[in-house]
């Protein structure tokens, strides 16, 4: 069989589904089957018979609708990804959702609600976007509530553990600490306390204390980190102490700062799918550095590269190397082991980066640990073992 017959046949497997195999004898390659699959979720009725009307095959499951949603725009062009998501809310179930905005304040909300409107953004009609925005307000209400203290809190301990000096000016000195510590040292002939050591705060040349740069993946798997990271990235950048930057990307980069003081504008400033350019994304970072050692880069993505490998581990390299405390989080959610490349994560580790996955309710501790310069692999290995 010569090579245009076979792609042929290709060609008209991947159109009719793996009904066809017996009649085609195609073999779809690795990345074949992925496209296979993603156009099987929402044509999955029988194929190839005349009259035969298909089905959707997403169901119910709001995460795997997301992901869906964020992997066809890796597989095909934005053309055809427009027909297949307006195809996607006619038959997934998702139009009356969509489309009467009432039912859709009905709803429990949750995060995977909120990743599948966001996907959805871009064919959502008019009269239900605010609805939507409402919704996805609601979500990071409830999620600011039980982790915006902590974090605030956290973070701000860790500030005050880190500018502590046992050599202060007298202007300088914490009286309760100093008094606390040298309780020991009382006089009674003189009445008082004979201090030994002196507490306090050494004065800073700026009133910001460390940059932080937060790096998200927005490619469809990495939906619910998204969301926790979008929220999170509020809550340090309404802390003056630091200087918080936020940068989302898939192939391109977008700094979304200048909307930190609304993580619901951030969200809908995201675009969840598309390929993954981690190289650019860090190079992009890099140019945000002007404080090395005062600096702590979190990358939150699952590491399948798309761009050029060897410069994302020399871009990740000279990161380290000029004193910025880099960290790589696999995922940020609440969903249990993620998938990632295992070959860029032991890449990493190499460098003195580690990598691993993290749930929001640890991120406030490990955001204080960083900006302490604690040793992250010993503080995943105590704080993130089973």
């Amino acid at each position: 069989m010569t090579e245009p017959d076979e792609e042929r046949l290709r060609r008209w497997r991947m159109v009719l589904g793996s009904e066809a195999d017996p009649e085609t004898g195609s073999t779809l390659s690795k990345a074949d089957r992925s496209v296979d699959a993603a156009l099987a979720a929402l044509y999955d009725a029988e194929r190839g018979e005349p009259g035969t009307k298909r089905s959707a095959g997403l169901g119910s499951s709001a995460p795997r609708v997301a992901r869906w949603l964020g992997d066809i725009r890796g597989y095909f062009p934005s053309s055809v990804v427009q027909v297949m998501q307006r195809d996607a809310v006619e038959r997934l179930g998702i139009t009356r959702l969509l489309m009467e905005p009432e039912l859709l304040t009905a709803v429990e909300p949750d995060v995977h609600l909120v990743s599948t409107l966001l996907a959805l953004n871009e064919v959502m009609p008019e009269e239900t976007k605010q609805t939507a925005r409402d919704v996805v307000a609601r979500v990071v209400a409830d999620l600011e509530k039980r982790l915006a203290e902590r974090t605030r809190a956290a973070v701000t301990g860790a500030l005050d553990r880190a500018g502590r000096t046992a050599r202060p000016r007298h202007s300088d000195i914490a009286w309760d600490r100093t008094i606390r510590i040298n309780l020991k040292h009382f006089s009674p002939a003189l009445g008082t306390i004979v201090p030994d050591r002196l507490v306090g705060y050494a004065r800073r040349n700026h009133s910001v204390q460390r940059d932080v740069v937060l790096a998200i993946d927005q490619s469809g798997s990495m939906a619910e980190s998204v969301v926790y990271a979008s929220l999170f990235g509020a809550v340090l950048g309404s802390l003056r102490a630091l200087r918080t930057s936020l940068v989302v990307f898939d192939t391109a980069v977008v700094d979304l700062t200048d909307q930190l003081d609304d993580p619901v504008d951030v969200l809908f400033g995201t675009q969840l799918g598309g390929g993954t350019d981690i190289n650019r994304a860090l190079a992009y970072c890099e140019s945000l550095v002007a404080r090395p050692t005062e600096t702590v880069l979190v990358l939150i993505s699952d590491l399948y590269e798309g761009g050029v490998r060897e410069e994302m581990l020399r871009r990740a390299r000279s990161l380290t190397e000029s004193g910025v405390q880099v960290v790589a989080l696999l995922a940020l959610s609440d969903s249990g082991a993620p998938s990632y490349d295992a070959d860029n994560a032991a890449a990493l580790a190499d460098l003195g980066i580690p990598a691993f996955a993290c749930t929001p309710d640890l991120f406030p501790d490990l955001m204080a640990a960083a900006i302490r310069r604690d040793d992250l692999t010993q503080w995943a290995a105590t704080n993130l073992s089973e």
